[in-house]
């Protein structure tokens, strides 16, 4: 398989596990799909390895030694670490999911798993990142890039997170419709959540502040009762 990134290389996935049989798993299946594999066996090791910027997706095991999975997954993204994370854990509740969502993962399998649905989610943690097909999407003075993976309002850069720049191109994809919670949690988490966590809140905050801070123009908009919209208008239709 080709590296998303340049088209030369395999794809480099990063293992964040301390089970050493189910790790032994993991690097053995994707090794023999055509991935370079990397291995951490514990929380500190981990996020220096992210920290490296040498992987393109990574796998994260939710309890580990030293610094567990959402707090590794927590301080990477708060170091600006964007590279896909999946997190892994045999804890199948709603608040364990929910906190590492909240804490930057990308998506959530909980064990026991299929290693097929994991390689199926781990591709399409690639394709929404990496393979964006030269499309910039526009609205106004807001541009995103797909390619460069870069977005610019009033030519400015704004800086994203993966997520982030995943949430803003699902609501660029939709311009002037007013989307619900429970469909953005499916398009851009790839998943079901309990209806009170307020993940989506949560990053819609954080990407207003970015797209529409010192604009007169407000793009970014919550319909009360009923979700969110981009668009160009003062008020929500």
């Amino acid at each position: 398989m080709l590296s998303p990134v340049d088209g030369s290389r395999r794809v480099r996935l990063l293992v964040i596990e301390d089970d050493a049989g189910l790790a032994d798993v993991l690097l053995r299946g994707f090794d023999e799909e055509g991935f370079d594999v990397a291995r951490c066996s514990d929380g500190r090791a981990g996020l220096d390895a992210l920290r490296s910027g040498a992987h393109d997706v990574a796998i994260l095991d939710l309890s580990l030694p030293d610094l567990d999975g959402v707090e590794v997954c927590r301080s990477a993204r708060a170091e600006g670490v964007t590279v896909p994370i999946i997190m892994l854990t045999a804890r199948d509740s709603v608040g364990s999911r929910v906190s590492g969502l909240e804490a930057g993962a990308d998506d959530y399998v909980p064990k026991p798993f299929v290693f097929e649905e994991l390689l199926a989610r781990t591709h399409a943690q690639l394709r929404r990142a990496y393979n964006y097909g030269g499309q910039v999407l526009a609205l106004a003075d807001l541009e995103l890039d797909l390619r460069a993976r870069s977005a610019r309002r009033a030519g400015v850069r704004i800086d994203l997170t993966a997520k982030e720049f995943a949430l803003l191109e699902y609501f660029m994809r939709r311009q002037g419709q007013v989307i619900a919670e429970k469909e953005i949690l499916r398009a851009v988490w790839s998943t079901h959540f309990d209806p009170g966590t307020n993940v989506v809140r949560v990053y819609v905050h954080h990407l207003r502040s970015k797209v529409d801070h010192g604009h007169a123009i407000k793009l970014l908009h919550t319909v009360r009762g009923r979700g969110f919209t981009l668009r160009v208008s003062e008020e929500p239709p």
